[in-house]
């Protein structure tokens, strides 16, 4: 965060004297850096706090939260960026190629650094928000590097604010990839890399289990995901009942890497009150 601000503070300078309104951009590109870097980090602590009485399931959720966050000041600020960039395409202004370059350089150690010291965290939702910031930065300074050369040698002072463009739009995809994400884990929606079909399948393998419906999966964030099912299954002693259940959560933890299973048993024969998950009742020959 410190070097994120100095950062900033040197672009605004660099800008102002080089009246380049692509490094002013970026410099409201990386202050937006700021809180995001502070809410992750919050929300990093936030999710190793145990469940207790008013949240049930732990705080799994809270770097979903600040990605979703994060992502909606940034579709902000990249539709700013492009509308300001847009107005110097109208009226070009003379640029100082050297503050440009300089400034960029620094830029570029500090976005190119922290971008590979979050690498490793890739796989995490909120620090993968944060590693496509700088990554995204570090790409702009590369752009605004180039576009200070190009202008350099051939004066067409334009660059500038096709490169203020060019950033916008690179923010505002980044940023819609995420909101998407953090979106669908807040709406309880269905973990991508599992099919609701494969794991009501997986569990009719289990001996006992004659059918499966009411089948629910969702993402509590972080990588925890839950189910919940119904089973029908003959009578049978309580004994054999407790093995059925403990096999469901085996199987859910072993082949999908799922930790929260409940399961509600139900006598095979009756009608299902909602609706079958498999296209058919399960058929043993």
């Amino acid at each position: 965060m410190m070097a994120t601000l100095v950062l900033v503070a040197a672009e605004v300078v660099g800008g102002v004297l080089g009246r380049s309104v692509a490094l002013l951009n970026d410099a409201v590109h990386n202050l937006s850096d700021v809180p995001a870097l502070g809410i992750s980090w919050l929300a990093m602590h936030w999710a190793q706090r145990p469940a207790d009485s008013e949240k049930t399931y732990g705080y799994h959720r809270a770097g979903t939260l600040a990605a979703f966050t994060n992502a909606i000041v940034l579709v902000i600020l990249s539709l700013w960026l492009g509308y300001e960039a847009i107005g110097r395409l109208r009226a070009p202004v003379e640029v100082i190629e050297s503050w440009m370059i300089w400034t960029s350089v620094a830029a570029l150690a500090v976005n190119g650094g922290i971008t590979l010291a979050l690498v490793r965290g890739r796989n995490d939702l909120n620090l993968r928000s944060i590693l496509i910031h700088n990554f995204g930065d570090a790409l702009s300074n590369i752009a605004i590097i180039g576009g200070a050369i190009a202008i350099r040698l051939t004066g067409a002072h334009s660059i500038d604010p096709l490169l203020g463009l060019a950033i916008g739009a690179l923010v505002l995809w980044s940023s819609i990839g995420i909101l998407r994400e953090s979106s669908h884990i807040l709406l309880e929606g269905r973990p991508r890399e599992l099919r609701l079909e494969e794991v009501a399948r997986a569990m009719l393998k289990i001996a006992g289990v004659q059918e499966v419906h009411d089948v629910h999966l969702w993402s509590l964030g972080g990588g925890h995901h839950a189910l919940s099912l119904h089973a029908r299954v003959p009578d049978m002693h309580m004994d054999e009942c407790e093995r059925i259940l403990l096999c469901i959560q085996e199987k859910a933890a072993k082949d999908f890497q799922i930790h929260h299973t409940t399961v509600q048993l139900e006598r095979a024969g009756l009608p299902a009150r909602s609706g079958y998950v498999m296209p058919e009742p399960a058929k043993r020959g």
